[in-house]
């Protein structure tokens, strides 16, 4: 029994000794082999490609592949775009086949010099001579459906870290696509890298959608707080499955997190709407303040029902259509069945943008010269005579419609707005289209100008003289006919910066006009005839409150029905409107 014992003893300890002196060993081997992988030149991309490129299996190929994901760069993708469309070539030379690629002209035998793949050296013989290949005669290296899939997983990886902030936010958000768990350690490695906070937010709204799936509930019960926290509208249909799974589940701890990020998110996307349709409402009443101020003078001041100002605010976004074509391709038009081209001068895209600068001036000079020949040619006949004026200038609209036809054909015209005008500016979500705030912006500048012009130019001072009293202003000895013209010129040049604007934002065609002429004179008669801060404040109260209720109620008929139907109501309280003008001649 005892020397049983003892022979057991004995093989146990030269059991421990061997696996003493066999883990030893095995930390040694491991020692040495990381200090050769430290000290072993880390390989560039274009000789990963080319080891992966003459790897034996297609396994190897796709793992030397995703070892590229330790070191994206735009490089790889490069590269992966010439192995897939056949430009890498494997040479074989007695045995040996080296990855190679093409380069200078063909020779008469369609041969082309060679470069090594991996150090882009060129390709010789033995004794020094240049390799040349003909690509009929040679094998391109070949790529499978696994290949190509390590490919994209490493293109992917790539686009994470690209150097454009635009495209690094795009690859961002579509890694959350799908809720692929493989993508995770990805972006988990970008997180800690990563300096730029919009970026950062994009990433931790991704990482957080992603682990929704999580096996570990308490990550999952994390990712939605976490995506309630930040507000995530891509995420409110993902919570939204989670919440119905886990009522389904019996899962109350996750059903009651994801209601409380749905609630979350619910509020945010009504401040978007709120603070969205407060900002398109200021748009649009901008708009019709530009409009609404020109005829704020020719109908305020001067008395003269003009039923084409709607018509003027067409020729001014005629007049930035073809500014367009000349600054790019050029125009060509029949008017009354007479062929006529006019040519362009092909600006590039960047500087074809300009046009609007140049037609902001235009339009208001060329609508104010056909305010000048209209009022001289019949408006200076209907001063105090306000029915025939009315009925004078609605033949007149419907005339100038048929022009604009004839012209330009009743379909709409195409505009392509200008590169410094396509953008937007995201806050929290809300999105401020360039074009919209640079409207708002100019319509400010318009008032001003407007304001400075008649109170405190000479010029302005003439206009409110002849407009309070006509008789007593000529018996003082100004010429109130020429002041007439130039306040009507004033007044429709206006309208065609009205239009210039609207070309931005809305359809060109013949008929646009008469979509806002309803609207000004209700600004301008709710504001105040003759008053241009009630023309101000109409304008913004009608534009607001027509986008409110079309956003609140879905319907625009019943939207702009409801917004008559209260100023019908107002004005039954005030005839006069916001502000009353008053004067001698008006006692």
């Amino acid at each position: 029994m005892a020397q049983a014992l003892l022979s057991s003893a004995n093989v146990m300890a030269r059991w421990i000794d061997f696996s003493r002196r066999l883990l030893a060993g095995l930390a040694f081997a491991f020692a040495a082999s990381s200090l050769a992988f430290a000290q072993a030149p880390e390989k560039s991309v274009r000789e990963t490609i080319a080891a992966a490129a003459i790897a034996p299996t297609p396994a190897e190929q796709r793992e030397i592949i995703l070892s590229l994901k330790l070191k994206p760069t735009p490089e790889t993708v490069t590269w992966f775009e010439n192995w897939k469309s056949g430009k890498i070539f494997l040479y074989d030379d007695a045995g040996v086949v080296t990855p190679v690629i093409l380069t200078g002209k063909a020779d008469d035998d369609e041969s082309f010099a060679t470069l090594k793949l991996a150090d882009d050296t060129p390709y010789t013989t033995a004794d020094g001579k240049p390799v040349r290949i003909n690509p009929k005669t040679v094998q391109f290296a070949e790529t499978d459906s696994g290949l190509r899939k390590a490919m994209k997983e490493v293109s992917d990886i790539v686009a994470l870290a690209n150097p454009d902030l635009a495209k690094r936010l795009r690859a961002i958000q579509d890694a959350a696509v799908g809720q692929k768990v493989e993508k995770l350690p990805a972006l988990l490695v970008l997180k800690t890298t990563e300096k730029n906070p919009k970026a950062l937010k994009a990433l931790e709204e991704s990482i957080a959608i992603i682990q929704l799936r999580s096996p570990v509930a308490e990550e999952r019960l994390a990712a939605c707080e976490k995506l309630g926290k930040l507000n995530s509208l891509a995420a409110h249909d993902t919570i939204m499955t989670i919440r119905a799974e886990a009522e389904n589940s019996g899962d109350t701890a996750m059903a009651n997190a994801a209601k409380s990020a749905l609630r979350a998110i619910d509020d945010h996307l009504s401040r978007i709407n709120a603070v969205g349709t407060l900002f398109h409402g200021l748009s649009s009443g901008s708009v019709l303040l530009v409009v609404a101020i020109g005829l704020a003078i020719t109908f305020g001041l001067m008395g003269i029902i003009n039923m084409a100002h709607g018509e003027f605010i067409a020729v001014g976004a005629y007049t930035t259509y073809i500014i367009q074509k000349i600054f790019t391709t050029g125009l060509n038009i029949s008017p009354f069945g007479m062929s006529m081209s006019i040519p362009g001068m092909n600006l590039s895209e960047t500087n074809r943008g300009w046009y609007f600068v140049v037609a902001i001036p235009a339009s208001f000079i060329i609508a104010a010269l056909v305010g000048v020949l209209l009022e001289r040619l019949v408006i200076q006949y209907l001063y105090k005579r306000p029915l025939e004026s009315l009925l004078a200038t609605w033949g007149i609209s419907l005339v100038m419609q048929q022009i604009l036809k004839f012209i330009f054909g009743s379909n709409n015209v195409e505009f392509t707005s200008p590169l410094w005008l396509s953008g937007n500016w995201t806050v929290n979500d809300i999105v401020f289209g360039w074009n919209r705030v640079f409207v708002i912006g100019f319509a400010v500048l318009i008032i001003v100008v407007t304001w400075l012009v008649l109170n405190r130019t000479s010029l302005g001072l003439l206009i409110r003289a002849v407009m309070q009293n006509r008789n007593m202003a000529a018996c003082m000895g100004i010429r109130t006919e020429r002041v007439n013209t130039m306040t009507f010129a004033f007044g429709c040049g206006l309208a065609g910066l009205a239009g210039a604007f609207l070309s931005q934002i809305a359809n060109v065609n013949p008929a646009m006009g008469q979509v806002w002429i309803v609207d000004s004179f209700m600004t301008v008669v709710v504001g105040g005839v003759g008053n241009i801060m009630g023309t101000v404040i109409s304008a913004t109260g009608i534009g607001v409150s027509d986008q409110t209720l079309q956003q609140y109620l879905g319907n625009p008929v019943i939207g702009k029905i409801l917004v008559l139907g209260a100023i019908i109501l107002f004005l039954q309280w005030r005839p006069a409107g916001l502000f009353v003008t008053r004067s001698r001649s008006l006692d």
